[in-house]
């Protein structure tokens, strides 16, 4: 059986040695977000819409498959042998990126790669790092927030720095993707002397006559258990739902009032991610093992949010757009973090990287609604972005109602 393990060859766990695995995790979010405040460059360069929001979405399919086999998988065999090439794929991405301005094959390529690098760093670094932060004394649910606030930093300094090098810097296809790239080494050196925190499967059956094989490695248990199906899996999609709305949609309704959309696009994104970043290290004091009331606020903070979004879809007011972007990344930020606190409480001995994997991988259904809702537009002309914001104001009222349910359920259970 795997277990959690003391640090292997020799090495010696200081209350830094979670850091060189946060540098991965901001690099690898780098490089997945660098390419969303680019989008109106891509199309200014003559490929489609549809192409440009399908390279949007690209980057999932990369990210899907590594979190639900590189999780699990990392809980069976361990996180460095998953996690080492995250920091390294994240760079080739970049380098596929630059070189394919008017490839579709090399965007293609590069998002993802790009993909698989953030969606290992999501499931498998975000679990080492907790791992890291435990094993060096630190509190119950630091760890968490720490691999949360390396995700958002990286997410919101990706974008601001593509955004700000693409509308005002030298070759604007190209440069934004060398500054990622000569992070990823650096990042992909540091990470190497990080020591394991996990006791690997040697044969195919543990101790207990148990199957450890590749197929044992995906099973997670603890994806079936109520209060995660409840309480997790219905607020899941509203963290990267609330981002795409943030820095997708709402640059998109304001494209024609501003001069600079790149940059705009780009202070969407940052306002938005800033905010999420921000608001995570409340997040962990308003939550409460036990409880829902994490879930229920970030719940609200999206509610707001997108009414903030009716405003600015009504007034296309720039002012009001950013406040919006603002209100959406703290809904983001909570959703993330009472996640995967929630995560950590539920998940099995075994089972927190498979269990953070499941998570995450809800967590990337919001990011297909801006390419949902531009084809509902689309197909339906008579629908506008105000019809969509209010179904998404009753969606949050119904996983609401499934999240104070779960909570009661605990509370039965446990009286």
């Amino acid at each position: 059986m795997t277990t959690t393990a003391p640090p292997s060859r020799g090495a010696v766990l200081g209350a830094t040695s979670w850091i060189p695995v946060g540098g991965a995790l901001f690099v690898s979010a780098w490089g997945g977000n660098q390419f969303t405040p680019l989008l109106v460059m891509y199309k200014a360069e003559g490929l489609s819409g549809v192409v440009v929001d399908t390279l949007l979405f690209v980057y999932v399919f990369g990210i899907v498959p590594a979190l639900l086999i590189g999780g699990p998988a990392s809980d069976r065999w361990g996180r460095r042998p998953l996690m080492l090439p995250a920091p390294i794929l994240a760079g080739l991405g970049s380098v596929a990126l630059a070189m394919g301005a008017h490839s579709v094959v090399l965007l293609s390529i590069g998002r993802l790669l790009s993909g698989v690098a953030l969606g290992l760093a999501m499931a498998v670094g975000g679990s080492w790092l907790v791992e890291l932060s435990r094993a060096a004394g630190a509190p119950a649910g630091v760890g968490a927030r720490r691999a949360t606030m390396c995700l958002t930093a990286g997410f919101g300094v990706g974008a601001a720095v593509a955004g700000v090098l693409a509308q005002w810097g030298p070759w604007p296809t190209v440069f934004p993707y060398v500054i990622t790239v000569v992070l990823a080494l650096v990042a992909a050196v540091a990470l190497w002397r990080v020591p394991e925190t996990r006791v690997g499967d040697t044969g195919d059956t543990a101790d207990t006559g148990k199957p450890t094989g590749v197929l044992a490695a995906l099973r997670i248990p603890s994806a079936l258990d109520r209060r995660f199906l409840l309480v997790v899996a219905p607020v899941a999609p509203w963290v990267f739902g609330a981002c795409a709305i943030a820095y997708a949609i709402i640059p998109d309704l304001l494209r024609g009032h501003t001069t600079v959309p790149i940059a705009f696009a780009a202070a969407c994104c940052v306002l938005g991610l800033t905010a999420g970043f921000a608001i995570q290290s409340a997040g962990r004091r308003i939550d409460r093992p036990g409880t829902v009331r994490g879930m229920v606020v970030a719940l609200a903070v999206v509610a707001v949010g997108l009414v903030m979004a009716i405003a600015a879809e009504a007034t296309r007011n720039v002012a009001v757009a950013l406040l919006a972007a603002a209100v959406l990344g703290c809904g983001y930020g909570m959703a993330l973090i009472g996640g995967l606190l929630e995560v950590q409480r539920i998940a099995g001995p075994d089972d927190l990287g498979g269990l953070t994997a499941v998570f995450y991988a809800l967590t990337y259904i919001g990011f297909g609604s801006p390419a949902l809702l531009a084809w509902l537009a689309q197909r339906f002309p008579s629908l506008t972005y105000r019809d969509f914001f209010l179904v998404g104001l009753v969606m949050t009222a119904v996983c609401l109602a499934s999240v104070l349910a779960g909570g009661r359920l605990r509370r039965t259970e446990n009286p």
